[in-house]
C-alpha cells in the first residue's frame, strides 16, 4: 500500500430544517391555535482514530463529506428529524488543520479518539413558539441556521517512541533492520529511504518501544532540497532522537559539517523538536581500529564543544553495541513516562498537545418572518417560500403584539357572526 501522510478534503456539516406555520384544524374546533413544529438540528462530522487504516491514501479519490440536513418541522407540533451525522475514519496519529486559518483542531492520538471537526445548523422555530397571551394566533417562523463548512488539512504523524536523524546513508536503515523486524530497502545511494518505516524493538519480557526511520536531511532541506523537511512532522511525538553520525562519509565530508547540518535544519523546521532529548550515535566503527576511533572521535567532539555530553559507538551492520544502546533508550523512555505520569491533567494536555478544543459559537439569533395573510394555505409547510427575505431586519416584539391584538378582535368579532348566523340555519331548519 502506498504511504500518504497528507491530505485536503472538504466538510459540510447540515443545515437546520427550519420551522412551519400551522394552525390546528378539526371539525368544530375553528380555533385550534397554533401546531407548527420546530425543524431539526443538522448532523455534524466528525473524525475518529482507527488503528485499521494505515495511511490517508483513501482521501486522494473522495474529497469531500458532507452530513444530513435537519428536516423541516411539521403539523401537530412535530419536530423534524434531526440530520444523520458522519464519522470520517482517520489513522492513529492524525492532526486536523482548518486548511484557510491554519488553526489546529486537534491531533487523534488515542484509539476510537472523535474529534468534532463541523458543528450542524441549528433548527428552526416553529410558530407553536411565538405563542403568547397577546399573541394567539403567530404567524412568525424561524429559518434553520447553515452548518459549518470547512477545508480541512490531514497530516499523519507517526507514534513512535524513538526516531531517527542522520545524512542519507548514515545507517538509519540498517540500524531499524538490525534490531526491529522491520526491513526497509537498503543501498548504497542516497535517498534510499523515501517514506518513514517502524519497527517494534524489544528489549526484555514486556519491555518494548517503537523507532521510527525517516528519509534523510541534507543542507538546505528547509528550501526543499532532497526530500525536504517533509518527513520531519513524524518526529514531533517522539520522546528521544538517535542522530546517527557516519564516521567515514562515503563522499569524503566531514562528520562535524554533517552535525551540524542536521542540527540547523532542526532549528529551521522547529525550535521545540530541536530541543528534544537527541543522542549522538556515531555508526560503522568496525572499519577502523580502537585507537582510530578514539582519535576520531576526541576530535569530533573537542570540535563540537561536547566532550562531556553523552555518545554512542556503533556497528549496525556488525551489531557491536547496539544492544547497549537499546537498553538504555529503554531506560531513558521509562523515566520519561514516570515523570508524565506525576504531572497534572493540565500539564498532560500540553505535553501531549490534547489541548486543542475547539468550540461551536453560539448560534446566531433567528430572525422571525410574517405570514399575515388570512387564508391557510399549503404553502406554510414550505419552510423555504419565495415571500421570504432572510436578510430583512424583522419588526420588533411590541408591532407583533398590537397587530396580533388587532387580528384577534377581528377574527373574534368575524367568528361570533359566522357562528350566530349558522345557529339561526339551524333552528329554522328543525322548526
Amino acid at each position: 500500500m502506498k504511504f500518504v501522510d497528507e491530505a485536503k478534503i472538504r466538510v459540510e456539516a447540515g443545515d437546520g430544517g427550519n420551522g412551519i406555520v400551522s394552525f390546528r384544524r378539526e371539525k368544530f374546533i375553528p380555533k385550534g391555535g397554533p401546531d407548527g413544529g420546530d425543524g431539526g438540528n443538522g448532523g455534524d462530522v466528525y473524525m475518529r482514530a482507527d488503528t485499521s487504516v494505515n495511511t490517508l491514501i483513501d482521501f486522494q479519490f473522495q474529497k469531500f463529506y458532507m452530513a444530513g440536513r435537519g428536516k423541516n418541522g411539521g403539523p401537530a407540533n412535530c419536530t423534524g428529524a434531526a440530520g444523520e451525522d458522519i464519522i470520517i475514519r482517520v489513522p492513529l496519529g492524525t492532526r486536523v488543520i482548518d486548511d484557510d486559518t491554519g488553526e489546529v483542531i486537534g491531533d487523534l492520538i488515542k484509539e476510537n479518539q472523535v474529534l468534532l471537526v463541523a458543528k450542524g445548523g441549528f433548527h428552526g422555530l416553529g410558530n407553536t413558539r411565538f405563542k403568547s397571551s397577546i399573541n394567539r394566533a403567530p404567524r412568525q417562523k424561524t429559518n434553520g441556521t447553515p452548518g459549518d463548512k470547512r477545508y480541512l488539512r490531514l497530516e499523519l504523524m507517526l507514534l513512535a517512541d524513538v526516531g531517527m536523524l542522520g545524512l542519507p546513508n548514515a545507517g538509519k536503515s540498517t540500524f531499524i533492520s538490525a534490531v526491529s523486524a522491520a526491513r526497509p530497502k537498503i543501498a548504497d545511494y542516497p535517498f534510499t529511504t523515501l517514506e518513514p518505516s517502524l519497527g517494534v524493538v524489544r528489549v526484555g519480557e514486556g519491555r518494548s518501544f517503537v523507532v521510527a526511520d525517516i528519509p534523510g536531511l541534507i543542507e538546505g532541506a528547509s528550501q526543499g532540497a532532497g526530500l525536504g523537511h517533509r518527513f520531519l512532522r513524524h518526529l514531533e511525538r517522539c520522546r528521544v532522537l538517535l542522530h546517527l553520525v557516519d564516521l567515514q562519509p562515503v563522499d569524503g565530508s566531514d562528520p562535524v559539517d554533517n552535525i551540524r547540518t542536521i542540527e540547523q535544519e532542526l532549528a529551521l523546521y522547529s525550535e521545540k523538536l530541536a530541543q528534544k532529548t537527541r543522542w549522538l550515535v556515531f555508526n560503522k566503527c568496525d572499519i577502523h581500529s580502537e585507537e582510530e576511533l578514539k582519535e576520531i572521535i576526541d576530535d569530533i567532539l573537542t570540535r563540537l564543544d561536547r566532550k562531556d555530553e553523552k555518545y554512542y559507538v556503533i556497528s549496525a551492520a556488525a551489531g557491536i553495541n547496539v544492544k547497549p544502546l537499546c537498553s538504555d533508550v529503554m531506560n531513558e523512555l521509562d523515566a520519561i513516562r514516570q515523570s508524565e505520569e506525576a504531572l497534572s491533567d493540565e500539564d498532560k494536555a500540553q505535553a501531549n498537545n490534547e489541548n486543542f478544543v475547539w468550540d461551536k459559537p453560539e448560534p446566531p439569533q433567528p430572525k422571525y418572518f410574517d405570514d399575515w395573510d388570512d387564508e391557510f394555505e399549503d404553502d406554510d409547510f414550505d419552510a423555504e417560500e419565495d415571500g421570504f427575505d432572510p436578510d430583512a431586519e424583522a419588526e420588533s416584539e411590541s408591532d407583533f403584539a398590537d397587530e396580533d391584538g388587532a387580528g384577534a378582535d377581528e377574527s373574534d368579532d368575524a367568528d361570533g357572526e359566522d357562528s350566530e348566523e349558522s345557529s339561526e340555519a339551524v333552528s329554522e331548519e328543525k322548526k
